[in-house]
């Protein structure tokens, strides 16, 4: 794959934040102007690569180049502080939100809670996180805008700024990485059923009553993930029917082990760990361990679906 110039980057930055039904025209304008430009440069004599650095300089932020394309106001905050609040705001607001919230339910079930306060609570505790984040993060730009302060990237924007295109999680790399990811992940079931990880112990976490079918199910669908990424990377890039398969087989996954929700953990184990209170243990590692299934499985889906819109609008 040819890496990307310069003009391809500043295209895609700009067209990050255009609607998906004028993208496509307006990148096409935006390069041939780009082209025509830095064809006018070297033609009176100017080095190909300081004439388009020159160009794009003179275009400036590409996203505030495409709310100019597209009519989009910039005044929240105003126009000079506007791209650095909207930027700063969403990153919190990723990480806050689901961080609380996770960790109010944790601290709920692991109360013995019940599922309606654990719900009501959650969601106050993200509402009311959310809220102080959009404020407070407002409050910050606001003072800096009536004390005149430069925000935190207060140099001059440069085609150095431009981002790297971002992976869309199709390369051979991360072929290879899932694909040992997945057999490290049964190479440690198998072992644990085996053999345990507790020393002078031949117990294992994981209930043996799982053996051999609901393990086989669980070794299956991990076959299939492996078939999926295969097929990603054969086509060369995420698709939003890959990213439905993907969520197929992560909710098989969770719906095997919701299945056998009696016996996941096995008790001889906690007997042998924690024998003074193994119930107390087994729970709060039941409750951890159903948190990080969840985790996972949610973050996996995302994850599909972000890869496949990426994946989209660069083709």
């Amino acid at each position: 794959m040819d890496a990307a110039t310069l003009t391809d980057r500043y295209v895609a930055a700009a067209m990050r934040t255009v609607p998906e039904k004028q993208r496509g025209d307006l990148a096409a304008e935006l390069a041939a102007s780009i082209a025509d430009q830095v064809e006018a440069r070297t033609d009176a004599g100017e080095p190909a690569d300081a004439a388009e650095r020159a160009v794009l300089t003179e275009l400036g932020d590409p996203e505030r180049l495409a709310a100019g394309y597209t009519g989009r106001q910039l005044h929240l905050i105003g126009p000079r502080y506007y791209l650095d609040w909207w930027r700063l705001l969403k990153l919190l607001l990723w990480i806050v939100i689901p961080c609380v919230g996770a960790g109010v339910a944790l601290g709920k079930v692991l109360s013995g809670a019940p599922v309606g306060d654990v719900i009501a609570s959650v969601w106050v505790a993200m509402l009311t996180a959310g809220l102080h984040v959009a404020f407070w993060t407002t409050l910050v730009f606001v003072v800096l805008e009536r004390t005149g302060h430069e925000t935190m990237d207060a140099t001059p924007w440069t085609p150095d700024k431009l981002p790297e295109p971002k992976q869309t999680g199709a390369t051979f790399g991360d072929m290879v990485a899932t694909i040992v990811m997945l057999l490290i992940f049964a190479g440690v079931i198998l072992w644990d059923l085996k053999f345990g990880f507790v020393p002078g112990h031949r117990v294992s976490l994981i209930d043996p009553a799982l053996w051999p079918i609901a393990i086989g199910i669980l070794f299956a669908l991990m076959a299939l993930q492996a078939a999926l990424v295969v097929a990603v990377h054969v086509r060369g890039r995420w698709t939003m029917r890959f990213a439905a398969y993907h969520t197929v087989l992560a909710l098989a996954v969770v719906g095997v082990l919701v299945y056998e929700n009696g016996h996941i953990l096995n008790p001889a184990f906690f007997e042998v760990v924690a024998a003074d209170d193994a119930a107390n243990v087994q729970r709060i590692l039941t409750v951890i361990f159903w948190f990080c299934v969840a985790g996972i499985a949610v973050w996996g889906i995302i994850d599909a679906f972000v890869k496949a819109r990426r994946s989209r609008a660069v083709g």
